[in-house]
């Protein structure tokens, strides 16, 4: 493995591109429909039947014929219509079925009057709903006919899309395999939370929030033992690992612990990118095994590994789920000033807030140091500036990245 300029300070759009390069849906599996929250359609679900399959009353009240109608004119009394218990015969002239919301319109009846307009005599019922009154029958369906493509294949399952599935009637769901990625953090000053550091050590964060991202992207994420500054010891701790991606946490740069790439050489290791143009996240690499594992090499400041993993791991895992890897970003106004940048992209954490004319507003925290996981956890959004940009004012429109909060 020998450093290529040309995998050196990539831009971010080219970075991403080659580390979504090839990158598919990994398999399909069936689970039940209350398991599939969250997961990737692999097929699309198409109704097998109408929604409603039937006319249904959009209101409590009266099913008449239409054509008998006339304010004051009384009806006799046939039946009732309720919910999962339809009348079972036509409506004939001068009938009224009592019928309650959701329920069969019975067959022969076109018309529904609302409880409110109808006043009932023992056996009869009589009308005051006007001259033209609303219909009040939701049609067959309304909602959906049978044969209808319901979700295309990649959406992602949300509790609305739950419901839209259940209401077809569907108890099994095809998605997409969630792919396996062992997140290994790396570094002599590591020790876990829990347990006694030394002077000279700091509690190991970054594998335990990426953890919680990947799971909640779609991926299945298990933690290895973090390792420390030993070629051997980073390369003996994945070597083993079954995963689909394997991310790892410092040990990216150029120093002389910086271990990681070389000691994944050993495996076969073939870089795509080496460095990006980007603050923070500057170290960020990724390639390949010999055996086809992905490999997603962060920093190891916890800023700078979550920013890239926002710009770079959630889209990779979006594309082998099969969804959508796009970054969307939305506009914001600027709410303080900002100096010119630099050569480098700059992704700055942010709040948004909505100002009193109902706008959108971006205000990036004063301090971006790379090691703040405090400002971290009260940003909200990631703010981006472009390389060489001048100075902006407050009231400028900017690009934002929103965080997926609780």
């Amino acid at each position: 493995m020998t450093d290529s300029p040309s995998l050196r300070n990539l831009t971010v759009e080219d970075a991403r591109a080659r580390i979504l390069a090839g990158a598919a849906r990994l398999g399909v599996e069936a689970v039940a429909l209350e398991q599939s929250l969250g997961r990737v359609l692999a097929a699309p679900v198409t109704a097998p039947r109408a929604q409603p399959p039937f006319d249904a009353s959009a209101m409590d009240g009266w099913a008449i014929r239409w054509v008998d109608y006339a304010p004051g004119k009384a009806f006799a009394v046939a039946g009732e219509s309720a919910a999962g218990k339809a009348y079972p015969r036509a409506v004939q002239a001068g009938q009224a079925v009592r019928i309650f919301t959701g329920a069969p319109v019975p067959a022969g009846a076109d018309l529904v009057i609302i409880q409110e307009e109808a006043v009932r005599d023992g056996d009869s019922v009589r009308f005051e709903a006007g001259e033209d009154p609303k219909v009040n029958i939701r049609p067959a369906g309304g909602d959906f006919q049978a044969g209808t493509v319901l979700l295309e294949a990649g959406a992602v399952i949300d509790p609305w899309r739950l419901s839209l599935i259940a209401s077809a009637g569907l108890a099994d769901v095809p998605v997409a395999r969630r792919p396996r990625v062992a997140i290994l953090a790396t570094g002599d000053e590591l020790v876990p939370p829990g347990q006694a550091p030394r002077p000279d050590q700091i509690f190991e964060s970054g594998s335990f929030s990426l953890a919680a991202l990947i799971n909640a992207w779609g991926g299945e994420a298990f933690r290895l033992s973090a390792q420390g500054d030993d070629a051997n010891a980073i390369a003996g701790a994945v070597a083993p690992v079954e995963a689909d991606l394997v991310v790892t946490i410092g040990g990216a740069s150029v120093g002389d612990h910086d271990l990681v790439k070389p000691a994944l050489k050993t495996l076969g290791l073939t870089l795509a990118v080496e460095t990006v143009a980007v603050r923070p996240g500057k170290p960020t690499w990724s390639g390949a095994l010999d055996d086809g594992r992905r490999v997603l090499g962060l920093p190891g400041n916890p800023a700078s590994a979550l920013v890239c993993a926002e710009l770079f791991l959630r889209p990779l895992l979006a594309a082998l789920t099969g969804a959508d890897p796009q970054v969307r970003l939305n506009a914001a106004r600027l709410i303080a000033p900002l100096p010119a940048t630099g050569p480098r992209e700059h992704w700055m954490r942010a709040n948004l807030a909505i100002d009193a004319e109902g706008r959108l507003t971006a205000n990036p925290f004063p301090d971006q140091d790379s090691s703040l996981i405090g400002v971290f956890s009260r940003a909200d959004a990631l703010l981006r500036r472009r390389p060489g940009a001048p100075a902006a004012q407050a009231g400028d429109i900017v690009e934002i990245l929103p965080l997926q909060r609780g």
